[in-house]
């Protein structure tokens, strides 16, 4: 079924949709730089730390990571859900492996060392352990992650952490109980906001991604839009997909900041 603004716009999808494929993801220079730092440490075996605003644009950089990497050398493992003890989160990152989570803490630790060792020795494989939101890790569990790391007294690096979360994640790790964990990290890489030329620039490709053969946006339309956003990209994705509908619903062929304002008020952004 079309959408409004296919039908509207002459758009093969809808431009602002999360469902973007590896090829049409914005990557400006900083968060090319981004990417290749993440890929650089992992490829080494290291641990990394990423940070960053909510909204700036972290998942976009791990997705990037992830199409970057050989599907053959490494294997990358997305966790979710760390808002929880050591018990159920050994279970979440056994699933994510594809363990069969069952038994004691101590079982399912044993059991995801087992699975990495056996990932290393049988197939030359180095997973890479994404823990998204990590900044809400209870300290019970996240003062245990530098043991998952841990192989052959510390000296195998058979396992890549990559911490994903706001800046004050940065801030606890900084606390005396979780230094063994951030003496382990090679490498801080943070996502800022877009700057106002770079929003444009998303927005532009966002929309030539979709089909877009002429510019929906006016330049006032596009200032307007990052000073609303402060260039957060998923709150652009959210203004101008309103801004959009609100254009194609009043038969309006290019975005000028009158539309962008008034499609605020229909937005949780207002």
């Amino acid at each position: 079924m079309s959408d409004i603004l296919q039908a509207a716009f002459s758009l093969r999808h809808t431009p602002f949709s999360p469902d973007v494929s590896p090829d049409d993801l914005w990557l400006d220079d900083a968060r090319k730089d981004a990417v290749e730092r993440v890929v650089d440490a992992v490829s080494r075996h290291r641990h990394v730390l990423v940070k960053g605003e909510a909204g700036v644009g972290k998942n976009c950089v791990l997705r990037a990571m992830r199409a970057a990497l050989s599907p053959v050398h490494f294997r990358t493992v997305y966790v979710s859900n760390v808002t929880l003890g050591r018990r159920d989160f050994y279970r979440q990152v056994c699933s994510a492996l594809g363990i069969v989570p069952k038994g004691t803490p101590a079982g399912l630790f044993e059991a995801i060392q087992r699975d990495v060792e056996a990932l290393h020795r049988e197939h030359r494989v180095h997973p890479v352990l994404v823990l998204d939101e990590a900044h809400l890790m209870p300290d019970s569990t996240l003062g245990h992650l530098h043991m998952l790391a841990n192989f052959d007294w510390d000296s195998q690096p058979l396992l890549s952490l990559v911490l994903v979360g706001l800046p004050e994640l940065h801030d606890r790790l900084r606390l005396g109980i979780h230094r063994a964990l951030l003496t382990r990290l090679s490498v801080c890489v943070e996502i800022s906001p877009a700057a106002p030329e770079q929003t444009a620039s998303y927005v532009r490709r966002r929309l030539e991604a979709a089909g877009a053969k002429a510019e929906l946006f006016a330049p006032d339309a596009l200032v307007l839009l990052h000073e609303l956003t402060g260039g957060a990209l998923r709150s652009v994705d959210v203004l101008a997909d309103a801004a959009l509908r609100l254009a194609a619903q009043q038969e309006v062929r290019l975005v000028d900041r009158t539309v962008v304002r008034r499609a605020l008020q229909f937005t949780p952004l207002a």
